[in-house]
């Protein structure tokens, strides 16, 4: 698995399971058109670029173009890096029809391709570096950030103090904290937390 250390943003939750199983990386979904009035996770996604830069792979349909233009325009542009699927003309075979334009989606098209398209926006890389330290579900369970009494509230604390949307569940906080922070900085924001 190749690591990216860009934020991935993706259109859907199947876009996002088909690449969760090629690279390691934080990878956000717009939930399509509703990323037009999601101003919550508008705002993620600008720290996110802001901390390690954002990579947009849509669909290469005019709904995915529509979205990437979006989301272009309204993050910096040293920050944006933009990965394009080929056309490929089919149906995802958990669909009854093809899509409006008959062409495949990100989640549809072969991993190769995907992986292609990569390389081509230049995000595929060997981390040379030292790994670092990340956090953990079992650091949010000794925190008491899950799994606990209370943890809910601890983690809407963590999540308000943090700037972050409320709906967050806890597995996305653990993957946002990941991007932003390092393990040391998330022990610093726990005794924030306590104080």
């Amino acid at each position: 698995m190749i690591h990216i250390k860009e934020t991935v943003v993706v259109e859907g939750k199947y876009d996002k399971i088909k690449l969760s199983s090629l690279i390691d990386a934080v990878i956000i979904e717009t939930n399509g058109f509703s990323i037009f009035n999601d101003h919550e996770k508008l705002n993620l996604i600008r720290r996110l670029a802001d901390k390690n830069g954002v990579l947009i792979i849509t669909d290469s349909d005019a709904a995915g173009f529509k979205i990437r233009h979006f989301l272009g325009g309204a993050l910096p542009q040293d920050k944006v890096k933009h990965a394009y699927i080929p056309d490929i003309f089919g149906k995802e075979p958990r669909k009854n029809a093809p899509s409006k334009e008959g062409k495949l989606g990100v989640e549809g098209v072969p991993a190769e391709a995907v992986m292609q398209s990569l390389e081509r926006a230049g995000v595929l890389y060997e981390t040379a570096n030292k790994p670092r330290r990340l956090v953990t579900k079992a650091d949010f369970y000794e925190d008491g950030l899950s799994g606990g009494e209370g943890s809910l509230a601890r983690r809407q604390a963590m999540l308000a103090m943090l700037e972050l949307p409320q709906r967050l569940s806890a597995n996305g906080l653990l993957q946002v904290i990941n991007a932003m922070l390092t393990y040391e900085e998330y022990k610093e924001a726990v005794k924030k937390l306590d104080a």
